[in-house]
């Protein structure tokens, strides 16, 4: 199946839930299988903020800015809405209608729910759930949305308790008015009916989420605990004992009875997980942030998923740090940045188990998330890794990229400085679209 008709099939599956089809190409490829596609171009990205002293009012931010051709205000901000002081703003995720787009904070654990239906171009904040950790049962830190029908799954980072990498996913109706149940990551201890593949050592540790509804399977990764991701970065790679304290592990779970099946051994923090969507097609990609590895998640002959290491990201023995991940619509090409030298390399997937890279950029001083149109035609950056693992001084750039992709080199469209305008350290990227709640 091509994207498209994934889409269709998975709302079937979960029981005739209706999406409305995209007629043309051009949505983030990184989305939920459940989620209503944008049709035709994209209109606007939203920008989930961290807020810095000093820098406009502080505070963590939901920015808009224009992408609609021959618009007078392209390539520029349009809306800002603060969300009040700063919570480690990180990840943001849609609702399966995409009406309602959910950020979270890392440190104060609140999650803000906007509507971004009523007038794409500037969105509303119309809940706050402050009692995260409360509704969970302990569980600290939301990185990740992923939405279900009518449900959103959050992962966490860490726990109430040590503020380790102990964590869990946490489930709500995609309201937020209740919280439906938390599942906890198996560690060696209590392996929650997991077994343990290849000597993984199951960890606990949580970050990202992503799932193959047709195949039943979902998958999270590991990174590490508030003690760390709050932690000045610097400071942290001298402390020995900090530098112990990061997740080794892939999960499998089944999806919908949200129970975990195979722990997988990768080691040195894998961050984001994207699944390719072709028929026949059933693997992730994953890379590790501290060994600079890809790792490949794959179901292979006999109907078993398996976890192999099939290329390096640069130079590991320099740490590049790879970061976030982007596949394109087609499963052939899979873009990765690295923070540490500001770098975005693409890499040639067509033969999943030998990715090739093809073709590198240097995109700034450091370099965060990646997010590609669904043709793959335009490409955005952002900066922001983290408040305290952002780098200093001059080195310190919090922008928004815009590129042209035309399958040989990436060509700037537009730049948006955030500190100049007042926003704040640019994070996360989603796209965003008027038409799609047209009558």
């Amino acid at each position: 199946m091509r994207r498209r008709d994934f889409n269709l099939f998975a709302a079937a599956a979960a029981g005739g839930f209706v999406l409305r089809p995209g007629l043309g190409f051009a949505d983030g490829t990184c989305q939920s299988p459940y989620m209503v596609r944008i049709e035709g171009r994209e209109q606007f990205v939203y920008v989930w903020t961290l807020g810095k002293e000093g820098v406009g009012d502080g505070q963590d931010k939901l920015v808009t800015v224009d992408l609609r051709d021959g618009s007078p205000t392209r390539g520029k901000i349009v809306d800002s809405l603060s969300v009040g002081g700063r919570n480690e703003a990180h990840h943001g995720g849609f609702t399966a209608d995409r009406r309602h787009y959910w950020t979270g904070g890392l440190d104060t654990n609140r999650i803000f729910i906007f509507d971004v239906a009523s007038d794409a171009g500037k969105p509303k904040l119309v809940k706050t759930i402050d009692s995260f950790v409360k509704d969970s049962g302990g569980v600290v830190g939301p990185p990740t949305f992923f939405a279900l029908p009518g449900k959103m799954l959050t992962s966490g980072l860490s726990n109430d308790q040590d503020h380790g990498g102990r964590t869990a996913i946490v489930e709500y109706t995609d309201d937020g008015a209740q919280c439906l149940g938390t599942y906890w990551m198996p560690t060696a201890d209590d392996m929650r009916g997991a077994v343990a593949v290849d000597g993984a050592l199951a960890d606990g540790y949580g970050y990202d989420l992503r799932a193959r509804p047709d195949r039943n399977v979902m998958l999270t990764s590991s990174f590490t605990g508030w003690s760390n991701y709050m932690m000045d970065f610097g400071q942290m790679l001298q402390a020995p004992e900090a530098m112990k304290r990061f997740g080794n592990t892939v999960v499998q779970w089944d999806l919908h009875a949200r129970q975990p099946r195979r722990v997988f051994n990768v080691p040195g923090a894998p961050l984001e997980l994207r699944f390719a969507w072709g028929e026949g097609h059933n693997y992730a990609f994953t890379t590790s942030a501290l060994t600079s590895a890809m790792w490949l998640i794959f179901e292979d002959d006999a109907g078993v998923w398996q976890a192999e290491k099939v290329a390096d990201v640069g130079d590991p023995s320099k740490i590049p740090l790879p970061v976030d991940i982007s596949i394109a619509a087609d499963d052939q090409t899979l873009w990765v940045n690295t923070f540490m030298d500001g770098t975005t390399r693409l890499f040639d997937i067509s033969d999943p188990h030998k990715p090739m890279m093809v073709y590198e950029k240097v995109i700034g001083p450091q370099v965060n998330m990646v997010s590609q149109s669904w043709d793959g035609k335009r490409v955005y950056f952002t900066t922001s890794l983290l408040g305290n693992w952002d780098k200093k001084a001059g080195d310190d750039v919090q922008f928004l990229k815009a590129y042209t992709w035309d399958g040989k080199e990436l060509v700037e469209d537009f730049a948006i400085d955030f500190y100049a305008e007042g926003m704040g350290r640019a994070h996360m990227m989603n796209f965003g679209s008027a038409e799609l709640f047209s009558a």
